[in-house]
C-alpha cells in the first residue's frame, strides 16, 4: 500500500491530470486509499483477465453475468473510482438503460 501511494504521490508531482489503478478487483483497497488521500480523479481498469473471468463463468452457467457485473462495477465505484474502464461498458450501459 505504502509503494503505491508513493507512486501515486510521484506521478502528480510529475503532473498527471489523474492517476490509475490497475488491476481494479484486486486492488479495491488502494483504490480507496488513493481516494481518501489525495484529491484527485482516480481511474480504474477493470483488466481483461477479469472481464474474462466473469465471461468464463457466466458462460459455464455458474452465475449471472448481469448481476455480477453490476456489483463489480459498484464495488470499484463504491471503493472510489471516479471513472472505470472495462470491457463490460457497451453491455453494463445497455443493461442501465433498460
Amino acid at each position: 500500500m505504502r509503494e503505491a501511494l508513493r507512486e501515486v504521490e510521484q506521478d502528480i508531482n510529475e503532473g498527471a491530470d489523474m492517476v490509475m489503478v490497475k488491476p481494479a478487483l484486486a486492488y479495491l483497497d488502494v483504490i480507496s486509499k488513493v481516494r481518501a488521500t489525495f484529491n484527485y480523479p482516480v481511474a480504474a481498469y477493470n483488466v481483461s483477465g477479469e472481464y474474462s473471468m466473469v465471461k468464463a463463468a457466466a458462460e459455464r452457467g455458474w452465475l449471472d453475468e448481469k448481476r455480477t457485473v453490476m456489483e463489480v462495477l459498484t464495488s470499484i465505484k463504491r471503493a472510489g473510482a471516479d471513472i472505470i474502464i472495462t470491457y463490460h461498458a457497451k453491455q453494463a450501459a445497455k443493461w442501465m438503460r433498460k
